[in-house]
């Protein structure tokens, strides 16, 4: 081939490539027309799920975690496992109950889910609101498999099941998309381990924190919620667990043991400020926390609480 055909060749026109799933998914972060339903929705969840252990249980903080992820296996497993079985000659009984079986652990996932996406930001909402829409179309089909092979349909019910299975992995790919591109249910504290060196720090001239005020300090790349009260100062990275909120503009509160907390000013998550610990969701994950010290010149050194 000579130059000039090697240059014609090369001007050619590209193939079309269709829209890539994960293109789609970062559209619907934009779509604003579904920011209506989100308000109405969102504000119906947090009026039904005040702050309390009922609304902590589902976000996780009993067990650290983030309770919906783990969750969503049982239906999934399920689903898949009677997805396969369909296949095989004889397993209607057993496919059956499989289908049940994930549609009874289809509604504490849900539940989990929905009092999770309820304290997202606004992107990650409608994300989550079409993800919440799949997999409820999802339940639904395979709802009405269940039925129609109770009836001994069992040709229907697979059909169903089927189109079920395949609402549930493009449900299931928004919930990734969540997890993994736009990391809800991350811990988006900052990770003073890898960040702040062994040993203590000077941090601030303790005459320079206000007492009963929560502040903004530096230590190295890493903000910290400073607070003192009278003699005793703590500190806290400033970035909330949850969703990276700033905790230095955050309330300052009493909990039921009488121990100082601050409340996040973004989602509501409370941590005690003497160590971090996690009062009441949607945080799950400890507020990375300092030792505290103030020299003989007054300066407030810190290091991490180990």
């Amino acid at each position: 081939m000579n130059r000039r055909a090697s240059s014609i060749f090369r001007r050619g026109p590209r193939p079309q490539v269709g829209p890539h799933p994960v293109d789609m998914a970062e559209g619907l972060e934009q779509a604003s027309v579904l920011d209506r339903a989100i308000r109405v929705i969102s504000g119906g969840v947090r009026r039904a799920l005040p702050p309390g252990p009922v609304k902590d249980a589902l976000h996780g903080v009993p067990v650290g975690h983030p309770a919906h992820p783990p969750l969503t296996d049982l239906p999934m497993g399920c689903w898949m496992s009677s997805a396969v079985l369909d296949l095989i000659p004889g397993t209607e009984r057993a496919s059956s109950v499989l289908v049940a079986a994930g549609l009874a652990g289809a509604v504490p996932t849900a539940l989990t889910g929905i009092a999770d996406w309820s304290a997202l930001h606004r992107e990650q909402q409608r994300v989550g609101l079409v993800h919440a829409m799949g997999t409820a179309a999802a339940s639904t089909l395979y709802a009405a498999s269940l039925i129609a092979r109770l009836r001994g349909r069992d040709t229907a019910g697979r059909a169903l099941g089927f189109a079920g299975l395949g609402a549930l992995f493009a449900g299931g790919y928004l919930g990734g998309h969540l997890a993994f591109r736009q990391a809800a249910g991350a811990n988006h504290a900052d990770q003073v381990s890898h960040l702040v060196p062994l040993g203590w720090h000077d941090l601030c001239p303790a005459a320079d924190l206000p007492d009963g005020w929560p502040v903004r300090r530096t230590l190295g790349y890493i903000s910290l919620f400073v607070l003192r009260e009278e003699d005793e100062v703590y500190a806290l990275a400033d970035r909330c667990s949850h969703l990276g909120g700033p905790l230095h503009q955050g309330r300052i509160t009493i909990d039921d043991e009488g121990d100082t907390c601050v409340v996040c000013p973004w989602h509501g998550s409370e941590f005690r400020v003497a160590d971090g610990s996690v009062v009441h969701g949607p945080a799950t994950g400890r507020q990375p926390a300092f030792e505290t010290r103030v020299t003989e010149d007054g300066i407030v050194q810190v290091r991490p609480l180990s």
